[in-house]
């Protein structure tokens, strides 16, 4: 089995890196390969709203550049973790941008990554880890995935890099979320062919407008 990390951090090796490998070297124990992409030093554009993905329905966004590569990668893979930086209470640009693009793509392509496991994780100074945390989620919960939680809303604390490790709290967090990950994953593996996926219904569109 394979989950791959997304680090929406501008530093490829910053606190956000850091909360990725506690969580990657649980996952490991368990025989799980992980395989860390770095978005947040891209410079990735943020969706057109053209509706040619939706059209095409070729598994890719007009936009030809690296989040094409990793749409595929997340069809591929077993599990899913989106990890970002805290900027302004809210994740990065960047990792928007991507996230907005890639699952959008997805939806519109049969619902590409529905039933994978997937997480998410913050790293933060001080404030805004929680809605940034919050935003996060919003992308695996409207793709059906199935959620690995922790002991706690995952969010680790440090300002310099690598001052995460010193959040006694964070680390045992990303820990806790590691381990539930990798049994999450094991669960979905030896469930398949012994029990029924649920069907996938046409999704319903309505709006408040009449």
């Amino acid at each position: 089995m394979k989950v791959v990390a997304f680090n929406g951090s501008p530093r490829k090796e910053g606190n956000t890196y850091h909360a990725i490998k506690i969580v990657a070297e649980e996952l490991q124990k368990e025989g799980i390969e992980v395989e860390i992409v770095q978005v947040g030093d891209k410079a990735i554009r943020g969706c057109l709203a053209c509706g040619t993905c939706a059209k095409n329905r070729n598994e890719r966004c007009v936009i030809d550049d690296e989040v094409n590569e990793w749409i595929q990668k997340m069809k591929e893979t077993n599990g899913i973790i989106l990890a970002s930086p805290v900027h302004y209470a809210s994740i990065s640009a960047t990792m928007k941008a991507f996230l907005d693009r890639a699952f959008y793509v997805a939806g519109v392509n049969g619902s590409l990554f529905r039933h994978k496991v997937g997480a998410a994780l913050v790293a933060v100074r001080r404030s805004g880890g929680i809605t940034a945390f919050n935003q996060l989620m919003q992308y695996l919960n409207y793709a059906e995935m199935l959620i690995a939680t922790s002991n706690y809303w995952n969010v680790i604390h440090g300002r310099l890099p690598g001052e995460v490790l010193q959040d006694e709290e964070g680390v045992q967090i990303m820990r806790v979320l590691g381990k539930n990950m990798a049994w999450l994953l094991k669960l979905v593996e030896n469930g398949k062919g012994n029990l029924k996926e649920p069907e996938k219904e046409p999704k319903i569109f309505t709006n408040f407008v009449r």
